[in-house]
């Protein structure tokens, strides 16, 4: 059957794109490979309890602020998000001192300066660079780490307004100082999580689609777009199936994308060797615990506990634990007490690499032995923030970067895409538009990742296909 539109990957980029032109009048199909959409926001269930993959909190919902307009354009703002403590959405606990992040640019700058009082003019001026932020062609070339050391002459506080960048790679010789700042800027403006997990996001995007005449079909794995003269005639599936189409949008990883045009006519060898040699940021090792009922009292913030003083060297030289963000799940009963906790700590692709030709499930014993010193090291390091934690557990679920790479098909199960680079901004940033007449990228590898990042970035492709007249 011919489309007007073909989506592959169900990512929330190809959600947004699948509503937003399904709804425009086009007829759409958007093709998952798993068995569920959703991409990092698909939830997973174990007995009755869902858990979240990917999202944990967002930022800027509230009225002007950044992702308010799109996710009411998108319905998503009728979800039940619940907004964060104001005096501390994110707590940094470094050694054995905590450092709350308030809400509001003004707040957020005047708290810190109470525990920081020498530093009050140059957090001032780091406020100012957050509300004025330069544009992203010169941001991007300004090295986050250096920035920030020069800025402030404490290195307490550069990791205490680094820490909670947990959620991006912090890679001090590479990360610019755009996509940092991006990172920060509207959670201090307002935090918010969901009451229930990230799927419902997915599933008010999927019905939206459904509602508008476009079509999802699972378990439909593409390997292989085919192409006639400059264009997509159609993508195949192993399955056998084949989907053409008049306009092809991959929400799928750009290196696994035009790794399915073998002997492509029209992409360049210069133009895959650059694909193939970018880097991707590293993955992330995530336990999921449930708690026993009426231990842990719900707490309405996140918390960032680091082994180390310095935030920035989180990843380098050690296999041990040395940070982990913890993020309690409103109680679904709307009790005073959580019973879902989810601790994720930065996890290169080395300690995988073992395993790389096994599949979830059939990894052997030497893995699972990796799995649950990992996981006790990261309960052990949450208790310096939650005191008896160990005994408070009920149940554990684990995953590495192996498990999303294995469901997402993210290159060494990289949480974060493709690496983003001040020393080379040009060569590690994409466009939604390719070589490809009718073919289009979107997703968190182009130029933000994080939910703002890829809302921004589906909205872009969309207005490069309308400029494309395609």
């Amino acid at each position: 059957m011919k489309y007007d539109v073909v989506i592959i990957g169900s990512g929330l980029g190809g959600l947004i794109c699948g509503r937003q032109l399904a709804r425009s009048g086009r007829h759409v199909v958007v093709l998952e490979r798993q068995h569920v959409p959703g991409g990092c926001l698909q939830s997973y269930q174990r007995g009755s309890m869902d858990f979240d993959t990917g999202l944990h909190y967002v930022g800027g919902l509230a009225e002007g602020q950044p992702l308010h307009d799109d996710f009411e354009t998108l319905g998503l703002l009728q979800l039940p998000w619940q907004r964060l403590d104001p005096d501390g959405f994110d707590q940094i606990m470094i050694g054995q001192q905590v450092f709350p992040l308030a809400e509001g640019f003004d707040r957020f700058a005047e708290t810190l300066s109470s525990y920081f009082p020498h530093q009050h003019a140059t957090l001032l001026q780091f406020v100012d660079l957050l509300l004025h932020m330069p544009p992203m062609a010169k941001s991007m070339s300004v090295n986050a780490y250096d920035y920030l050391s020069s800025l402030f002459s404490d290195p307490l506080l550069v990791s205490v307004v680094s820490a909670a960048a947990m959620k991006l790679e912090l890679r001090r010789q590479s990360l610019p100082l755009f996509t940092f700042v991006h990172c920060l800027n509207s959670y201090i403006q307002s935090s918010w999580r969901l009451r229930g997990g990230g799927n419902m996001i997915v599933q008010s995007l999927v019905r939206d689609i459904l509602s508008a005449g476009g079509e999802l079909c699972c378990h439909a794995e593409v390997k292989e777009l085919r192409e006639k003269g400059n264009r997509i005639a159609s993508a195949h599936c192993k399955d056998g199936r084949c989907f053409e189409g008049d306009l092809f949008i991959s929400d799928v990883h750009p290196q696994l994308t035009f790794g399915w045009m073998v002997g492509s006519a029209t992409l360049k060898r210069t133009f895959l060797r650059r694909i193939g040699n970018m880097e991707n940021t590293h993955g992330m090792f995530t336990v999921s615990l449930v708690l026993k009922p009426g231990v842990l009292p719900y707490f309405n913030h996140n918390k960032y506990i680091y082994r180390q003083a310095d935030v920035w060297t989180l990843t380098e030289g050690t296999d041990s634990v040395g940070g982990v963000m913890v993020s309690a799940r409103v109680p679904d009963d709307n009790s005073d007490y959580v019973r879902q906790v989810d601790l994720m700590t930065p996890m290169t692709w080395a300690p995988c690499k073992a395993w790389s030709d096994t599949t979830v499930g059939r990894r052997g014993e030497a893995y699972e032995r990796l799995k649950e010193r990992m996981a006790y090291e990261c309960i052990t390091l949450a208790e310096r923030a939650i005191p008896g934690l160990h005994a408070m557990v009920e149940r554990v679920y684990t995953s590495t970067p192996l498990t999303w790479r294995d469901y997402t098909l993210s290159p060494l199960g990289s949480a974060f895409g493709i690496r983003k680079d001040c020393r080379n901004p040009l060569m590690t940033m994409l466009s939604p538009r390719t070589p490809i007449a009718n073919l289009f990228l979107t997703g968190q590898s182009l130029a933000m990742h994080g939910v703002e990042g890829v809302t921004k970035t589906a909205f872009n492709t969309l207005i490069t296909i309308n400029s494309s007249d395609i």
